[in-house]
């Protein structure tokens, strides 16, 4: 979209008023790795934030950067003109935006604007927006990608879907947070990780299964990576993943369990649009999808996308 565009259409949509620190208040939900990071720039943006936790000691470093803490979603909903969301899955974007007590959008006023960022499904995404619309307010399904070190810099790509008009209000929040591409209606924006999920995955099973047989055949791993990373087999997941991936540092990132969800998704049957659908043929995400939950049953489902190499090294014997 050009700035042009966005700039007319923003100002078409217009609520409450212009975004600007100090005055437009912000809303955040779930405060875990990506969550809190991303809470926390907005916050040293000078946004007011108010948060809810569901294990409120986890929001220490948050409260002693000035966010004030709510004790449900509808509370931070009451005192928001913006939401975020930013939790585990479906089920807990439902809990959190659609309870009729408790969820944000019991409390949010009208004309307020609901922001997931959890990889969730299209056809929930699209749900929550009928909601939205219902209740006089708005939704953008926004999830993200770029791992807890986007999150931490600002460096986030922001796949929106919703209302076009909505998400150009949203820029100055976004450009907080990264670089925000409009994608389309509402649910656009969780086809679109349900894709970048696919492409990542593969990525890190190919990291995965170099690395090993590169150790295997006694090269030097870490000189490994350098000596490839600037020729064709270089991409942002080895820059990324790479040297954690060679210094056995399994616990920087996201829980791999999060991209067996958002695999899962990708392989089910149908996306509530048709009453028989088939289920999606991706026979390289049924894999992958496969490898990851390996992990799993290995007892590592906390540990991130980079520990995929250990499921490698025992299919092959080797012990590290």
């Amino acid at each position: 979209m050009a700035m042009e565009e966005a700039t007319a259409t923003a100002t078409a949509f217009g609520f409450p008023a212009e975004v600007r620190p100090g005055a437009t208040r912000v809303g955040w939900v779930g405060i875990g790795v990506m969550g809190g990071a991303m809470a926390a720039r907005l916050l040293a943006a000078g946004y007011a934030v108010t948060a809810y936790a569901r294990t409120p000691a986890k929001a220490g470093a948050l409260v002693a950067a000035g966010a004030r803490l709510a004790g449900s979603p509808a509370s931070v909903a009451a005192a928001s003109d913006v939401v975020f969301t930013m939790v585990g899955n479906p089920g807990d974007v439902r809990a959190v935006v659609l309870d009729a007590a408790s969820g944000a959008l019991a409390g949010l006023r009208p004309g307020g604007v609901l922001v997931d960022c959890t990889s969730s499904s299209p056809s929930l995404a699209r749900e929550v927006a009928a909601a939205a619309r219902a209740a006089g307010c708005h939704a953008v399904d926004c999830p993200v990608s770029g791992g807890d070190v986007g999150a931490r810099d600002g460096t986030l790509a922001l796949l929106a879907g919703g209302d076009e008009a909505v998400v150009a209000w949203l820029a100055p929040l976004f450009a907080q947070l990264g670089r925000p591409t409009y994608m389309g209606p509402p649910g656009s924006g969780q086809s679109s990780k349900i894709a970048n999920q696919i492409a990542v995955a593969g990525a890190v099973v190919g990291l995965g299964e170099s690395l090993a047989f590169a150790g295997a055949a006694g090269l030097d791993e870490r000189l490994f990576l350098g000596a490839v990373s600037k020729g064709a087999a270089g991409s942002r997941v080895m820059d990324i993943f790479g040297e954690r991936a060679v210094s056995r540092d399994f616990a920087s990132g996201g829980a791999v369990r999060y991209i067996i969800k958002d695999l899962g998704m990708a392989l089910e049957v149908g996306d509530g649009q048709e009453e028989e659908e088939e289920a999606n043929v991706l026979p390289g995400s049924a894999l992958y999808r496969q490898m990851f939950s390996a992990m799993s049953a290995n007892g590592d489902g906390e540990l991130c996308l980079q520990g995929l190499i250990t499921v490698v090294e025992r299919l092959n014997g080797i012990r590290k």
